[in-house]
Parts: structure tokens; sequence; C-alpha cells
């Protein structure tokens, strides 16, 4: 039996915490290169590594698979994906029964984006509309045997009505038994610690995890950007517009400024003597897009400059 070791518990007694993000292939040469990176990954020793949960049967079978197997061969703590997407209560019910029977006791709890094609979310016959219902049946289900981590959007869920709405739409799904959030990807800090002090004023006290993604294709960024409401800083945008025809440049800056970033994260400064400065953060999330180079350097960076470790 594989050892259980619970996200929650990990942020208990450690901060900050490091992680990876990385989504099932769907080509043989796509799992070689997912190998590959978590190979070179691995030696860094992340608290622990995500994997996303497609639309489709395959791709799902895939996520359960690669949890179980990056536990067991790489003996890095894996987080399985979970959605709302066209799955009825019933197999997600399975799906939780597959997990805990392979050992893998954290989940992340997402509503899912529509599946290719549909512009809005259309809930599976007795299934979910809502991440915090999910929430709620993988809490009730599993109680304190699983930890369950969510999302959250620094700069407002783009369906959100509001930035009130959407505060207390995230309140609602904490309640129902969040145990940490991961932020979707964001490049401004000040909107990031902004949005950490709307969610404490709110009550919300979980541990708040950054999510990161290095720039490495200026169009890639441009359009997961749009799709999440994630804003670029004009200084970034600027040296990208610069680069952008020279691909190593393009890696070298989008590095820079992730490192600069986690950097800011992680020993915040800044204000003055009647400013309260904001707390480091509780971890860093890597969308990697199953790449391992940006990640690699970024940490080397920050652990060369004694930065979070």
């Amino acid at each position: 039996m594989l050892a259980q070791m619970l996200i929650r518990d990990r942020l208990a007694h450690k901060r900050p915490v490091f992680s990876f993000e990385f989504f099932p292939p769907r080509t043989a040469d796509g799992e070689k290169a997912l190998l590959q990176s978590l190979e070179r990954l691995a030696p860094l020793e992340p608290d622990f590594v995500s994997v996303t949960w497609g639309a489709g049967g395959s791709t799902r079978a895939r996520t359960l698979d690669l949890v179980a197997q990056i536990k067991r061969d790489f003996g890095v703590e894996a987080v399985a994906h979970l959605t709302c997407v066209e799955s009825s209560r019933e197999q997600i019910a399975q799906v939780l029964d597959q997990l805990e029977h392979a050992g893998i006791t954290n989940v992340l709890a997402l509503r899912g984006d529509p599946p290719r094609g549909q512009s809005t979310f259309v809930p599976a016959a007795d299934g979910f509309a809502h991440a915090s219902e999910l929430v709620a049946f993988i809490r009730e289900r599993a109680g304190d045997r699983l930890c369950i981590g969510a999302a959250c959007y620094p700069e407002v869920h783009p369906e959100a009505a509001s930035a009130e709405v959407d505060l207390r739409h995230l309140a609602a799904k904490v309640d129902a038994g969040v145990d940490y959030l991961i932020t979707q990807l964001f490049f401004d800090n000040e909107r990031f610690f902004g949005f950490e002090r709307q969610l404490r004023a709110a009550g919300v006290n979980v541990p708040l995890l950054a999510g990161i993604m290095p720039v490495t294709n200026v169009a890639q960024i441009q359009r997961f950007s749009q799709m999440c409401g994630a804003t670029i800083p004009a200084v970034l945008r600027e040296r990208l517009g610069e680069v952008e025809g020279d691909a190593q440049e393009v890696f070298w800056t989008g590095v820079s400024f992730a490192a600069h970033q986690c950097r800011g994260l992680l020993r915040p400064g800044g204000g003055t003597a009647f400013t309260r400065l904001p707390a480091p953060v509780a971890g860093v999330h890597f969308y990697t897009l199953n790449k391992s180079p940006a990640a690699r350097a970024i940490f080397e960076i920050l652990r060369l400059a004694r930065v979070g470790f």
C-alpha cells in the first residue's frame, strides 16, 4: 500500500509548498515527453503534482492511470483533478472509489470548461452545475479521508456577474468542504494580494496557492489570458512584443518575469512603515503544459537565491 499524504497536512507543517500541473497526453509522443518532464522535475522534490481531467472517457482513464503512476514510480504525491463535465453523480462516485483504491487521497474539484464546440456549461443528467456542489458531494461521501483543493480567480471568474458575486460563490464553495485554493494564472502580484485581502475579509481562511504560468509562447499565453481573464502587465506585453520572433528570447523573458514574480510572492517587500506588508504566499503551483525547462529554470533561480528554501 502506498504511503498516504494529505495536502492539507503538508500545508499545516510546511510553507511554502511547490507543485506542478500536467495534463494527460493524447499521443505516444506526448506521453514520452510527459514522462521525461516528470523525470526531470522529480529530483526537485515538489510537494505534489496535479493531473488535469479531460472531457473524454479515454482522457479521464489516463488521468487515473497517471496519478497512480506518478505516486508509484516517481515517489511524488499526486492530485487528481475532478470535474463536473459530462459526469453523473454515479460516475463521480465510481471515480472516487477508484482513486481511493489506488491510494490517491487528494483531489482538485472543479466545475470544468464546456466541452469543445460548446460556449456554455450544461450539467450532465443527474450531474452538478457548480464546483460547490461537487465539493459538497465529495466531502459528504469521503469525509476527511480525502483532501479537497479548488480553483479561484484573482481577477474574477469570466462568467461572474461581478467581483462581489464571484467572492460569494467562492466562499460558498470553501464552506462546502475545500481545504485549500489554487489560483488561475496571473501576472500581476498586486492583483493577487488584493484578492487575498478580499478573501480574508470575507472570512475565507484556507491556504491560497499562487498559480504561475511561465510564458514560452506569445500567442498561446495571449489566448490563455483571454480565456481566464488574466491581465498581462504593460512591461511584460511590451517586452514580449519586442522578442516575439525569437523563441529563445521569449523563453528567457518568460522565465525571468516568472522568477521575479515568484520572488515577490515568496518575499513580499516595499511599502512604508505605515503599510502592512502582505504575508508570503502559502505555495506556488506551476502550470507546466507538460514541459519541464521553464519550471526547472525558475525553481533553480529561486533555490540559488534562497527564496522559499
